[in-house]
């Protein structure tokens, strides 16, 4: 049986930079060590093959199990989950601070989304922010009436990108490197003086340089992930069936 850890927040070493606090579990999809399946990330396109944290992190079997017994919680125990981190959370460590939800993972159903907005109504003192390509599920569950604490940015890479109109809406986009980035009017996450904090704070348009993984780039070649998620999409659906862009 697995031990439920003193603290279900933690601080990876870019995080404990920054001052903030994270939740994680699996990134995209797996088998839990009791056999059962899971898809933490129902709505990833290119994006599961040029993960970090699939392909960078959990090369560290600790931080794997970690991440798998988070999310065992959540699909075992949701209200007890709930229960806990809501009562973590009036701890005066987390006061006035900021906690990513998943720097790995998404939010994976509307049961659990909605347990993370009870969660976040409970603990005004807390703010949360997250990346999310569960687009159409925010739409239903979290648009309608957002708790003030949270904020969100629309990641892309994902098969629900066609769904975000990126001429008025907050999102993030991964390029190639920094240069490319600047040329098509993103602001650096990387080069910002908020760090991650600028995603949910800063400007409209945001853009990510590519981690230094080097099969990840190589995959990854000159293209920002949204155009190599169009592109998948639009040979999934065959001639003549291509989305229409959102880009200006």
């Amino acid at each position: 049986m697995t031990k439920t850890p003193r603290w279900l927040l933690t601080q990876n070493s870019d995080m404990r930079r920054q001052g903030i606090y994270n939740w994680s579990i699996p990134a995209w999809a797996g088998t839990l060590p009791d056999g059962r399946n899971y898809n933490t990330c129902p709505s990833a396109g290119v994006c599961k093959d040029l993960c970090y944290a699939r392909q960078g992190a959990y090369r560290f079997p600790g931080v794997k199990a970690r991440h798998e017994a988070n999310l065992m919680m959540t699909l075992d125990d949701l209200a007890g989950w709930e229960a806990q981190m809501t009562a973590e959370l009036q701890h005066k460590r987390y006061q006035g601070r900021w906690v990513r939800c998943h720097d790995s993972g998404d939010f994976y159903s509307a049961e659990y989304t909605e347990a993370w907005m009870r969660v976040m109504r409970a603990s005004p003192g807390v703010r949360f922010y997250a990346y999310t390509k569960s687009v159409s599920l925010f739409r239903e569950v979290v648009e309608p009436d957002p708790p003030e604490n949270f904020r969100w940015v629309y990641s892309l890479g994902g098969r629900e990108d066609h769904l975000v109109d990126v001429t008025i809406e907050r999102h993030v986009d991964i390029f190639p490197d920094e240069d490319t980035l600047a040329e098509a009017g993103y602001t650096s996450r990387g080069k910002a003086e908020e760090g991650c904090l600028v995603s949910v704070l800063g400007p409209q348009k945001i853009g990510i340089a590519a981690n230094n993984i080097k099969h990840l780039q190589k995959k990854q070649g000159p293209n920002r992930w949204s155009d190599l998620q169009r592109a998948q999409d639009d040979r999934r659906r065959g001639p003549g069936k291509q989305f229409k862009s959102s880009r200006p």
